[in-house]
């Protein structure tokens, strides 16, 4: 049985949840990737990009004048034709994006996932119609995952069965940066003390903030790895001491924050942010490096409570924060505990927890629904 997933995030941008949760399920099913599509071409066609033999990117190729019903029909035409083709049958079908619905609504899958991993109605430049998409989807799911305690809270009321599954952690590859491993040129021209960043900078990110602090400790050099998104680059403030060095790749990750002397999440408190739970808090304190975090109320209740994250409202204790954490000279114990509390997650178990699921929601359909036939199309 295939896994169909309809994500808003492509597959090579930022890896991520949707990256970690189905390259694991598909050593247990066919995963099928479906990105939204890229407007450029003179006749609408399908790009298929082989992860693994297992795992396939589907990317639609529609043409720019094309109105959005045609856009709608290209796309389900495109997908059928696949399937056909394929020979993809029974599937459950996995949603990031609520807004997929418009032109797989008409598939018949075995079981409907929603994996709610951001309330993206809150982000910049949602898609008008968003929130009357989820309902319908809420209407369809037979499951519903959510990223973080927050989203739980705020999803639970409106489905039977929605479970929290926080995202989780690949240990072993951020655990590389407690060795010596070679750091990248570029960073290395970079003086100390280094307090770094990596993810998607966008407006969930305190411009001001990091602004305040780079004026205010023009001695302390602040690292930013990652894409520059939904704003303007020239917004972002240029000081010697601010370095922002564009994406790197997953696996180059661990080789720049080795050589940081802590991470550092500046969130904005802001819609955006307010149902949020940081992959990138794990995976800091997987490397072993002390974090200083906005007051983002996952990573507070998460991490905050447990002392496993410094937490600073404004610039000024930020500073304060980072100064303390600079003049340690011993946080073995602190680290002890952080690897203690690591130790009960993994990208792996989160697999294992949505395995159950879908095995139990597959036994119920079976109880009480006559199966198809073997040859039935999505």
């Amino acid at each position: 049985m295939h896994i169909i997933c309809y994500s808003h995030l492509r597959w090579n941008f930022v890896y991520q949840r949707p990256q970690h949760l189905l390259s694991r399920l598909s050593k247990f099913s066919p995963v099928l990737f479906v990105e939204e599509p890229v407007f450029d071409a003179d006749a609408p066609h399908l790009e298929q990009q082989m992860v693994s033999s297992n795992l396939v990117v589907l990317v639609p190729h529609l043409m720019p004048d094309s109105s959005q019903q045609e856009r709608v029909c290209a796309q389900q035409q495109l997908l059928q034709s696949y399937f056909i083709t394929h020979n993809v049958r029974k599937h459950i079908a996995w949603y990031y994006t609520p807004m997929s619905l418009e032109f797989s609504r008409s598939f018949q899958p075995v079981l409907t996932v929603y994996d709610c991993m951001d309330e993206l109605t809150a982000f910049k430049n949602a898609p008008a119609g968003l929130k009357t998409m989820e309902q319908e989807l809420f209407s369809r799911a037979d499951l519903v995952f959510t990223g973080g305690y927050s989203l739980f809270q705020s999803k639970r009321q409106k489905h039977p069965e929605v479970f929290l599954l926080p995202s989780s952690i690949d240990k072993e590859h951020f655990s590389r940066a407690r060795k010596l491993v070679a750091e990248p040129f570029e960073q290395s021209m970079i003086p100390h003390p280094r307090m770094g960043f990596f993810g998607v900078i966008d407006e969930r990110m305190d411009i001001e903030l990091v602004d305040k602090l780079a004026i205010s400790r023009p001695d302390w050099h602040f690292i930013f790895i990652g894409p520059v998104v939904k704003i303007n680059p020239d917004s972002l403030p240029a000081h010697p001491n601010l370095h922002f060095l564009g994406a790197r790749s997953y696996e180059q990750l661990p080789e720049y924050i080795a050589h940081w002397d802590m991470a550092i999440m500046p969130f904005a408190i802001n819609e955006a942010t307010r149902f949020i739970s940081p992959t990138k808090t794990p995976e800091y304190l997987a490397a072993g490096k002390p974090v200083v975090s906005s007051p983002i109320h996952d990573v507070v209740h998460d991490y905050g409570k447990q002392n496993m994250v410094s937490i600073a409202a404004t610039a000024e204790e930020f500073e304060n924060a980072i100064a303390g954490i600079l003049q340690q000279e011993d946080n073995s114990e602190w680290l002890n505990e952080v690897d203690l509390a690591l130790q009960q997650t993994s990208w792996d178990s989160c697999v294992q927890k949505i395995m159950v699921q879908l095995h139990r929601k597959l036994e119920e359909k079976k109880k009480y629904f006559k199966p198809k036939k073997e040859n039935d199309y999505v």
